[in-house]
This record gives structure tokens, C-alpha cells and sequence, in this order.
């Protein structure tokens, strides 16, 4: 089951979101308008990853949760990445490590898996991050 007001999401425009899921996966994917959804396939595997990725579009981002997440722009004061299907975050600067950084590129690169935490979201909805939470405390 998810939300009703969630079910465009999963759709999205045109259903391009839904076909693009059943493109990736090969699994069978059917939603009611109660919001609920029934997921198939040939294989368990392809059922569970079709299912994640339902999940990942209406999961909400939350303060303290932790995610991992991938680096999709590098700018001079921090990083942007992708949390969840449509939803990105960014890490400042001083939030990638436990010690100064010069420029973002010293510490991650384009594409990579960082693990990162959720430290708060704004009236607005931007989602800011912090990679050095989840760092051992650095030792002098």
C-alpha cells in the first residue's frame, strides 16, 4: 500500500515513471486507486528490486536518518547527491570530513556512494547533509 496522494508520483507524467521501472526490472506492476500496489515477476529478485524502487519514490526524507547516496554535482562549496528517486541533498564543505577540506574534489568524486545523514531540512524543502557525522572522531 502506499499513500493516495503518492500514486502520481510512482506513475509519474504520462506514466513514464512506471514503465521506466518496468523497463529496468521486467517485473509486472499494477496500482489502484486505493493506493494499492501489486508487484510480479518470474523471479524473487526482480519482485524485491521493483519493490525499493517503489518504496524509494515514496519514502520521506527525514531529520536523522542516514542514507547512501550518490555524488551527482560537485560545486566549489559542497556537493549535491541523490538520496532517493527525486530527492537530492546537499553537503556543504564543511560537512564532507571531520577536518578541513580545500575543495570538494579532495574528498569524493562524480558518481561515488557516500554515506550520509540527514541533519536538517528547511521551510522550503531543501534537505542538507552532513558525511562527517558519520565519521570517527578525527584524533590529534
Amino acid at each position: 500500500m502506499i499513500p493516495k496522494e503518492k500514486i502520481g508520483h510512482v506513475i509519474g507524467p504520462g506514466g513514464k515513471i512506471i514503465r521506466d521501472i518496468i523497463e529496468k526490472t521486467g517485473a509486472k506492476i499494477e496500482i489502484s486507486d486505493d493506493g494499492r500496489v501489486s508487484i510480479s515477476s518470474d523471479s524473487w529478485q526482480t519482485t524485491e528490486t521493483a519493490k525499493a524502487i517503489v518504496e524509494g519514490i515514496v519514502e520521506e526524507v527525514a531529520v536523522g536518518k542516514t542514507y547512501l547516496g550518490k555524488i551527482k554535482k560537485i560545486l566549489p562549496f559542497g556537493v549535491i547527491v541523490d538520496l532517493l528517486p527525486g530527492k537530492e541533498g546537499m553537503i556543504h564543505i564543511s560537512q564532507l570530513a571531520n577536518y578541513r577540506v580545500k575543495t570538494p574534489e579532495d574528498e569524493v568524486k562524480m558518481g561515488e556512494e557516500v554515506p550520509c545523514k540527514v541533519i536538517s531540512i528547511d521551510d522550503d524543502g531543501r534537505i542538507q547533509l552532513s558525511r562527517k557525522a558519520l565519521l570517527p572522531p578525527q584524533q590529534n
